[in-house]
C-alpha cells in the first residue's frame, strides 16, 4: 500500500515544473527556493529536495494513543473536517498550510479532532507543523501524541540509512550522503522506536506499545544487503497529557533537510529559531477576560467569511448567523 500511495505522489508532482506550487482541493503542492512540500488530504507530509525534486520523507502522519487498541492513525482513520489549504495572510511565516481532520472514517475510538498547520519559508530547508488535539469523547482522556515518519533519504529505499537521536540537541537523523531530521519541539520525548518498513506493521496494538514503552533507540542502521530492504520507519513520542472534554493539547514538529548532515542540523537551527519567535509571540498574548466577537473578514464576502471569537474558558459555543 505505501508503494502505491508513494506512486501516485510522484505521478502528480511530475506533471509540474519545479517552480509551480498547486492548491487543488484537498491537498498543497507547495513548491520552495530548495524544498518541496506536498501535504495531502487527510494531513500527510511528505517532502522533496529541489531542483532535483527527489523525495526524501516519503510521510509525516500523526498518531494520538489512548490505550491498547485505541490508536487514531491518520492513514487509517482520518476523514477530512477542514480540507487542507494554503492559508490567506499567514502570521507567523511566509506560507502555511491548515487542515483538520477527523476520527470519522472508521469511527472507532478516540474521538478526536486534529488541526493541523504547517509553517513554511521560502528559502529555508526546515518547516514546522503545529498540532492541535481536540478531545470530543464523553470524558477526558489520558492521550499520547506521536508520529509516524517514514524517511526515504535520496529517494531510494535500499538500505544504508544511518538513524540516530541525540540526546542533547534531541534531533532525530536520517542519513546517507543527504540527511533529513525531526525534533518534537513543544515537549519531552517519551518514546523512540526505530525499525524497517514491513507489511502490516500499522496496526493500532503495535503503536501503542511503540507510543508508549519507553525505549530510546539511539542508533538503527539498515544493512542493504539484508533480505527484503526498505525505508526505516520512526516512530517517536511525546509525554501523556489529560486533555478534558472540549478541551485541547498542542505539539509541535521540526523538519529538516539538508544535502549532508552539516546542512541538516543547521536547517534544523533555523527551525527552532523560527518555533522561539512563534511561541514567543503565543506567550505574549494575554489571556482574554471578556467574550468578544470580532469583525468578520473578508467583508463583504462570495462565497465564505471567517468569524473569530474569544472566550474567557473554554467551553461549548453555538453560533447563530442571521
Amino acid at each position: 500500500m505505501k508503494k502505491l500511495l508513494l506512486f501516485g505522489s510522484i505521478v502528480l508532482c511530475c506533471v509540474f515544473s519545479p517552480n509551480t506550487s498547486v492548491f487543488a482541493q484537498g491537498l498543497v503542492d507547495l513548491y520552495l527556493d530548495n524544498i518541496n512540500v506536498y501535504v495531502a488530504e487527510y494531513g500527510k507530509i511528505s517532502i522533496w529536495s529541489l531542483p532535483d525534486t527527489i523525495l526524501q520523507i516519503t510521510r509525516i502522519s500523526p498518531l494520538v494513543g489512548t490505550g491498547s487498541g485505541t490508536v487514531y492513525d491518520a492513514r487509517e482513520d482520518g476523514d477530512i473536517e477542514d480540507s487542507t489549504t494554503l492559508v490567506t495572510n499567514p502570521l507567523f511565516s511566509d506560507f502555511e498550510i491548515y487542515g483538520a481532520y477527523n476520527n470519522y472514517y472508521y469511527g472507532l475510538p478516540p474521538n478526536v479532532l486534529v488541526k493541523e498547520n504547517i509553517y513554511c519559508w521560502q528559502n529555508q530547508n526546515s518547516i514546522i507543523a503545529k498540532y492541535t488535539v481536540i478531545n470530543r469523547e464523553t470524558n477526558p482522556i489520558d492521550a499520547v501524541f506521536g508520529f509516524e515518519l517514514i524517511p526515504e533519504v535520496e529517494g531510494v529505499y535500499e538500505g544504508g540509512d544511518t538513524v540516530t537521536y541525540n540526546s542533547q540537541t534531541k534531533i532525530i537523523s536520517d542519513r546517507k550522503t543527504e540527511a533529513v531530521g525531526f525534533k518534537l519541539l513543544s515537549g519531552d520525548i517519551n518514546s523512540l522506536n526505530t525499525f524497517m518498513y514491513f507489511k502490516d506493521y500499522n496496526n493500532d496494538v503495535d503503536f501503542w506499545t511503540w507510543l508508549t514503552n519507553g525505549e530510546i533507540d539511539t542508533l538503527f542502521i539498515i544493512d542493504p544487503s539484508v533480505p527484503k530492504v526498505d525505508d526505516p520507519v520512526i516512530i517517536p513520542s511525546f509525554i501523556s497529557k489529560t486533555i478534558a472534554v472540549g478541551d485541547s493539547a498542542i505539539y509541535y514538529l521540526a523538519i529538516g533537510y539538508g544535502s549532508n548532515e552539516v546542512e541538516m542540523l543547521a536547517s534544523m537551527e533555523q527551525a527552532q529559531q523560527k518555533y522561539n519567535m512563534i511561541t514567543s509571540v503565543d506567550e505574549n498574548e494575554s489571556a482574554p477576560t471578556t467574550y468578544t466577537l470580532n469583525q468578520n473578514y473578508p467583508n463583504p464576502f462570495n462565497p465564505s467569511t471567517k468569524i473569530s471569537y474569544q472566550l474567557p474558558q473554554s467551553g461549548f459555543v453555538t453560533l447563530k448567523v442571521y
